[in-house]
């Protein structure tokens, strides 16, 4: 029997793993993974704003990637700045304000390598609680805007003509985004959230047939990935959060055997 620390660190990723695959399908189609690095930056300065206002960790993290969002949909409506310069203005400019602003908290030990690198063996009860409960909220959510996302990352202008509401889903996403990171901080940390997202995504992509059907790939390859890195972490005593992405990037060099590609033939035909 498995001890009970890991078990809810294997519940835990398989969660995150289960919200974490339909939205990275978007973050790839849409071509987003410099803003969830954004978003994962800014979970930085989120940190130190729970320090310093003596309030919650995630719902400082989500507070303060929300309102990165909304600035960068500001930023990005007063033109002047390609969306790539601005994305890089703001990750780089959040991860540093927020690592020099702990800086200034002498007062308070925090592990930088916990809040970089994640500490998935350390999940509580609470955690998994939040994680599930968060996850559904996020997949509902998903669910519900699913036709006017879509339209939109294919053709905004189009989804705008048939009386859709891309701005709206848009902005909900980044919400989703966000949402996610926060509750998924604790598990892989704010570097390597984004290749969890990123990873199983395009791992799904090289093997689906339709957007639907690589939502679903996403999810099983993310599972397998939080299953297969716990495990080898326990094996060859690794670090747990860097273990599950290695073992996702794995299952993405397997996609690139001529098996894999004979697979996706065979579904196509």
């Amino acid at each position: 029997m498995f001890d009970d620390f890991f078990v809810r660190a294997l519940i835990a990723g398989i969660g995150i793993a289960v919200v974490a695959g339909p939205l990275g399908c978007f973050v790839v189609w849409r071509r987003l993974a410099y803003f969830g690095d954004t978003l994962a930056h800014s979970a930085v300065l989120g940190v130190f704003m729970a320090v310093f206002l003596e309030i919650n960790v995630m719902v400082s993290v989500f507070v303060v990637a929300v309102l990165i969002s909304v600035l960068l949909l500001f930023l990005q409506k007063r033109g002047g700045l390609a969306s790539d310069a601005l994305l890089g203005l703001l990750s780089h400019s959040a991860l540093a304000l927020g690592l020099v602003a702990i800086s200034f908290m002498t007062w308070v030990r925090i592990d930088l390598q916990a809040l970089l690198f994640g500490d998935i063996l350390s999940v509580s009860k609470l955690d998994l609680a939040i994680i599930w409960i968060g996850g559904l909220v996020v997949l509902g959510s998903l669910v519900l805007i699913w036709r006017q996302l879509f339209a939109a990352t294919v053709n905004e202008e189009l989804a705008r003509a048939e009386g859709m509401k891309p701005d709206r889903a848009n902005l909900i996403f980044m919400v989703l985004m966000a949402l996610i990171i926060a509750i998924s901080m604790k598990i892989v940390g704010v570097l390597l959230i984004i290749a969890l997202l990123i990873i199983p995504a395009a791992t799904a992509r090289r093997i689906a047939v339709n957007p639907e059907q690589m939502a679903f790939l996403s999810v099983l390859i993310g599972v397998m990935a939080v299953g297969g890195g716990l495990f080898g972490s326990l094996q060859w005593d690794t670090p747990s959060g860097p273990s599950i992405v290695v073992m996702a990037l794995v299952l993405f060099l397997l996609t690139l055997f001529p098996l894999a590609q004979k697979l996706r033939s065979k579904q196509e035909g």
